[in-house]
């Protein structure tokens, strides 16, 4: 028997943990010493590793790894806004996956939390995966432990395709667990997992990496349309870990460099929904937007030589897709790089249903990945 989804927080039980990690020694037969390593777990997006512990601040990040054994828990660290009752719609939202099948879903309300993945009488082959479903200015994580019992964890097996996804709320997932337009944020109702970017890389057997963060854009944040926002503003975040108002334990993602180890076999460039509503088609705004663009696709292009970039912009407004497809066109002229591409994506209709502050629904996030999957299936030959 399976027993799914229980945390486990008996004080006894947690003192054993520590003093058996500590030794390397194992109690019950569950391996104690240190697993969170690059040796151990495949990166799902972003991960940061220090003193033992996998950090994930962007949508989507987490760890992956298999096993063959008889149970697993998983201990996962909050940051500053964890415990802090105030910020209920700030704490993290965490997902575990046994198998491809959900059985973890859970708000990290609490300094340290450990969860019970899988319990079983035989043993089982077990394809662990640990995702955060929500975005990082608000929430990050700490991966500090995992324990199975049975045998050695190992890293998954890499997909074929890495795809990265650079965009903004709708790539984050907001409010996609909320249908009710006049619901604001809230870290509660974020899913990635239920967005068009996963969904893409779903459909596609690809592993994916996200770098979203909802309200911002390429030369500003929402704005209501007299200010421009610059400090929301994604370039300047592109090369780092991600960016999050909260502490956790010292790390802080933007002052961390990304690495580019592992590089996306496509790139997708989803950004300009939050710039709309500053450059309210003004000329010389609209402008500034394109020439910030083509600054940010070189910027790209020197991280990612060889993947193709496909420029993407729709589901919530499209306003500004001619100077996106300028921006395209110009900066081939200027770098000789044609191996850049455009697409506007569907807008949602009301009959899709519209979730939290008007943004997509999953159903109208299933059509968005449909749409973006056939043409990247076009531009990598699949």
């Amino acid at each position: 028997m399976l027993a799914l989804n229980i945390r486990r927080f008996a004080a006894l039980a947690s003192a054993l943990i520590i003093t058996s990690a500590a030794s390397g020694c194992s109690f019950g037969g569950i391996s104690m010493k240190n697993t969170v390593n690059e040796k151990n777990l495949k990166e799902l997006g972003r991960v940061y590793y220090s003193d033992g512990a996998a950090y994930c601040a962007l949508s989507g990040s987490g760890v992956e790894f298999t096993f063959t054994g008889t149970a697993c828990s998983v201990t996962v660290s909050g940051d500053s806004a964890a415990a802090d009752s105030s910020r209920l719609d700030d704490h993290a939202r965490v997902a575990i996956y046994l198998n491809g099948e959900r059985v973890v879903d859970d708000m990290v309300d609490s300094p340290t939390e450990t969860y019970e993945v899988f319990k079983s009488e035989s043993e089982i082959f077990a394809d662990v995966a640990v995702v955060k479903l929500s975005e990082s200015p608000m929430s990050t994580i700490a991966i500090t432990d995992i324990s199975a019992e049975g045998g050695e964890i190992s890293p998954a097996e890499d997909s074929e395709l890495l795809i990265e996804f650079i965009g903004d709320s709708i790539t984050c997932g907001y409010g996609v667990d909320d249908e009710d337009r006049n619901h604001h944020f809230s870290t509660r109702t974020e899913d990635v997992t239920k967005a068009y970017a996963y969904k893409t890389a779903k459909a596609l057997g690809a592993d994916w990496s996200m770098v979203s963060f909802s309200g911002y854009g390429i030369i500003s944040g929402y704005s209501d349309g007299e200010k421009k926002v610059p400090e929301q503003s994604l370039p300047q975040y592109y090369t780092k870990m991600g960016y999050c108002w909260n502490d956790n334990n010292g790390f802080k993602p933007s002052e961390i460099e990304w690495g580019f180890g592992r590089l996306p076999n496509a790139i997708v460039l989803n950004l300009g929904t939050n710039d709309a509503s500053y450059c309210k088609n003004i000329p010389e705004r609209c402008e500034e937007f394109r020439d910030e663009y083509i600054n940010f696709l070189k910027t790209i292009r020197s991280k990612n030589p060889e993947a193709p970039i496909l420029c993407a912009l729709g589901i919530m407004g499209a306003d500004l897709f001619p100077y996106v497809e300028e921006a395209v066109k110009l900066y081939s002229e200027q770098t000789g790089d044609n191996n850049v591409f455009t697409l506007k994506l569907n807008n949602q209709s009301e009959a899709d249903g519209i979730a939290a502050d008007w943004h997509p629904t999953e159903a109208t996030h299933e059509k968005a990945a449909a749409q973006l999957s056939e043409k990247l299936k076009e531009i990598l030959g699949l």
